[in-house]
């Protein structure tokens, strides 16, 4: 009685013959899904036979719901695929209604976006629709060279800055590299000294006050010691008493710098005689723009210099580039740095034309890049500057733009926006070409940075107004 097999009737003698016997399924969950539903009727039990005592079993009565639409929006989930069988991506559905009608074709760009825009193209961070719109992809590829400069320019800082020993502190040991001072300066001897933590060496520098030299403004010294990491700063990592080092050729404790200078600037313009007048024009405004950095950096903490002499300027070599490479300038002369309340006009703009002048007078031939420097040098005696707009000049020198460009009234932004192109262009060719980019470019990276139209406007009104 409760078994799941349908009962069969024996046929009579008069019951027609088969083949084989007739084989009754319940075809109910097929016919869910084939017929529509209808209202609900009576069902009778029949054969296609026309003999009534053979019957078919009683067909189940089902409850059928139609969905009146399909899914919205919504991805199914995955299914099996056959092996072999490539799998088609599922792009969701939408409702199956009149107000479908009239938005095939809003549908139809929908799809072909989803179907353009793979992984790669995503990259973009571009929208199909932003492809149609030149200020959309001219705003991204802007957006991506500043991204790209602003990491050059944080790799090669880390470079020239990294490896910067940190302060004394005990436990360290120290080691008089050579008994002959490596750099004489106009107020201080330079020694060569290595100082020793457990297996790690630093090549540091013995700063030894020279004998008669004017006596050091504790301020200045105290600002010195102050000053975060700088560039064209000379750093300080403490003092070295006279114990540790009894072979050398000083007395009492000393300062020990960061940096390892080379030579003054004083030296290396005896030297440079030998360069063409081009080359040694470019080499002068790379260091005086490194010094206009230097200055800077007094200026914003309410500080000058007393005087600015070249024999107080040190250069040194910077870390990973070439040794025919532009040198780095380091300001070391803190003993003559004096508050001074701020002010309108430059603190050292005066101090900076005469040197300028004075440094002009060693070029023989007149260049484009020389015009400029003596015109700066005229600007400095007659608007006094501050050493942030002295600095925007010479980078607009260096770099550009020239004169040309402002008095035919050019709008910069473009001009800035072409130049930031053509430099990152640049730097990738020398990298593909297994060249390492160097000081002058990290200098580069760091004006079209900085520059806006404001900052170049007024550098070129200062050199040209």
């Amino acid at each position: 009685m409760n078994s799941p097999e349908p009962p069969t009737a024996t046929p009579g003698p008069s019951a027609p013959t088969w083949p084989t016997q007739p084989t009754y399924s319940n075809l109910g969950k097929v016919r869910a899904h084939l017929l529509p539903s209808k209202a609900c009727r009576p069902r009778t039990s029949g054969s296609s036979s026309t003999d009534p005592l053979i019957s078919p079993p009683p067909l189940p009565n089902k409850t059928l719901a139609r969905a009146r639409s399909l899914p919205a929006h919504r991805v199914p989930k995955p299914s099996p695929t056959p092996a072999g069988q490539a799998r088609r991506p599922l792009l969701g559905s939408r409702s199956v209604d009149e107000s479908q009608a009239g938005d095939d074709k809003a549908g139809s760009t929908c799809l072909h976006a989803e179907l353009l825009l793979c992984s790669s193209d995503m990259e973009l961070g571009l929208s199909i629709h932003d492809l149609l719109r030149p200020e959309a992809v001219h705003a991204m590829l802007e957006a991506r060279q500043l991204e790209g400069l602003r990491s050059v320019h944080a790799l090669l800082r880390a470079r020239f800055l990294g490896g910067r020993p940190g302060p004394c502190r005990p436990g360290h040991s120290f080691r008089l590299l050579d008994r002959s001072p490596c750099v004489e300066s106009g107020e201080a001897l330079y020694y060569r000294t290595a100082r020793v933590d457990k297996e790690m060496w630093h090549v540091l520098a013995a700063k030894v006050p020279k004998p008669g030299a004017k006596e050091p403004h504790p301020w200045g010294l105290e600002l010195q010691a102050s000053l975060p990491a700088h560039f064209n700063v000379q750093g300080l990592c403490g003092l070295v008493p006279k114990s540790e080092l009894p072979e050398a050729p000083w007395s009492g404790p000393v300062a020990l710098t960061a940096e390892e200078p080379e030579c003054t600037v004083a030296q290396w313009l005896a030297e440079a005689g030998a360069r063409r007048p081009a080359d040694f024009a470019w080499a002068l405004a790379l260091l005086l723009l490194q010094l206009s950095a230097a200055l800077e950096c007094l200026e914003a903490r309410g500080a000058a210099l007393a005087e600015l002499r070249p024999e107080n300027l040190l250069l040194a070599a910077p870390r990973g580039c070439a040794a025919w490479g532009p040198p780095r300038l380091l300001l070391a002369d803190f003993g003559q740095v004096r508050p001074r309340p701020p002010e309108p006009l430059g603190a050292h703009a005066l101090q900076l034309g005469r040197l300028l002048r004075a440094l002009l007078g060693r070029v023989p031939l007149a260049t484009p890049l020389t015009a400029g420097l003596e015109r700066l040098a005229a600007q400095l005696a007659r608007a006094r500057p501050s050493a942030a707009l002295t600095r925007g000049a010479l980078q607009t020198l260096l770099w550009g733009p020239g004169a040309a460009l402002r008095s035919r009234g050019a709008p910069l932004g473009p001009w800035l926006r072409v130049r930031r192109a053509l430099l990152v262009l640049h730097l990738a060719e020398r990298a593909a070409g297994g060249e390492a980019p160097g000081l002058e470019d990290w200098l580069c990276c760091e004006y079209l940075l900085e520059a806006t139209e404001a900052s170049v406007g007024c550098a070129l009104d200062l050199l040209w107004g």
